[in-house]
């Protein structure tokens, strides 16, 4: 199975059908108002909308509120939920839809919370004490490849960009990875040529069985 493409903080319908041209094969639409890549649910309707129905649309928040949850899931198209603040596993697990937990990870410890969560799949970011995610920071992949002994998914996210991301592929396997930062030109937009050398890298390097 190749390695899953999501390219996350998608803020417009251009660099959504540009993502999905390249061959990503999930985008993320940030609802965490802090983010400089935080759009209103009008908006990812409507970049949704402009997209395949089998491209999966990642919701990505931080602490929501239920109603925001729901509203992405039944007008936005959300089919997997990415929490990265601080929510409880019966928080996650409460929406009736696929969900994942990030888990910023700066050392060892960082892994322990994983075992509580029993999500579809685990998000492994960059710690940072500013930010939840989005960062460019990269972590000792290591740990990516310690955290696979919980059984689950792994998604690779944190300092990815078109010249590491095969090195990151090769070395921990994961189930996907995920890039925000690594393929912009500025916060919040995207970089097509680098989103598709990001891709052209991760299928180099983990080509289709």
């Amino acid at each position: 199975m190749s390695v899953k493409v999501k390219i996350c903080g998608i803020t417009s319908v251009a660099d959504g059908v540009a993502a999905a041209a390249a061959g990503a094969d999930m985008i993320g639409l940030m609802f965490y108002e802090r983010s400089p890549r935080h759009i209103s649910i009008p908006t990812a309707t409507e970049i949704s909308r402009a997209l395949s129905p089998f491209l999966v649309k990642v919701g990505v928040f931080v602490n929501p509120d239920e109603d925001t949850v729901m509203r992405a899931i039944g007008e936005c198209g959300v089919t997997l939920l990415q929490f990265h603040g601080e929510e409880t596993p019966e928080f996650c697990a409460q929406f009736g839809v696929m969900n994942m937990k990030a888990f910023r990870v700066r050392d060892a410890d960082s892994l322990l919370a994983l075992p509580n969560y029993s999500t579809d799949a685990y998000l492994l970011d960059a710690y940072s004490p500013d930010a939840h995610g989005g960062t460019g920071a990269k972590f000792n992949w290591d740990l990516a490849i310690e955290a696979k002994q919980q059984d689950r998914p792994i998604f690779l996210a944190g300092g990815l960009t078109p010249e590491n991301v095969g090195d990151a592929v090769r070395k921990v396997q994961p189930f996907g990875v995920d890039v925000s930062s690594g393929v912009e030109s500025t916060p919040g937009k995207k970089d097509s040529a680098k989103v598709q050398a990001f891709i052209k890298a991760v299928r180099t390097a983990a080509p289709a069985e």
